[in-house]
């Protein structure tokens, strides 16, 4: 499945929980107090613009669905279907350097999100779910264990 058509199908599951909120995608700007432009909302539903990991959550947050909730459920690439593992625990502190490789900073920001959900600042490690991992490798376009991989190589992964 392309990157294209997985767009579409998030857009497509954005929109059918919008509707079974019976929310018109005027009234998301009107209850969002103009955060969530219904044109942009529009845009994300129509597949037509890619929605970043941190955005995904807060999306998730203003309809009070866990992200999981989001990502389209029967039509998964193949290698979505394995089994992630259960949780990984990043390093926030090697995971907040200054030198982090620029396309894992929506990583950061991922975490983050988690961290103001949980209000956890511990500041030093993070653990997070298996689904949270699946919807980070859905954006990276990856297997779980890939992005494991990737996180590993880069040092983000705690090893307690």
């Amino acid at each position: 499945m392309s990157e294209t058509d997985y767009q579409r199908k998030l857009g497509a599951r954005l929109r059918a929980i919008r509707q079974q909120q019976g929310l018109t995608l005027q009234r998301v700007e009107e209850l969002s107090e103009g955060k969530w432009k219904a044109v942009v909302v529009g845009s994300y539903e129509r597949g037509d613009r890619a929605v970043s990991v941190a955005k995904l959550a807060e999306l998730g947050e203003f309809y009070n669905v866990p992200v999981s909730e989001l990502l389209p459920k029967d039509d998964l690439p193949t290698a979505q279907h394995t089994t992630p593992p259960s949780k990984v625990m990043l390093d926030l502190r090697r995971l907040s350097r200054s030198d982090l490789d620029p396309e894992l900073r929506s990583v950061s920001r991922f975490a983050h999100t988690i961290q103001l959900q949980r209000g956890d600042f511990n500041g030093n490690v993070l653990t997070i779910r298996g689904e949270d991992l699946r919807a980070l490798s859905v954006i990276f376009g990856t297997e779980p264990g890939e992005l494991v991989g990737r996180l590993e190589d880069e040092g983000i992964l705690a090893h307690v």
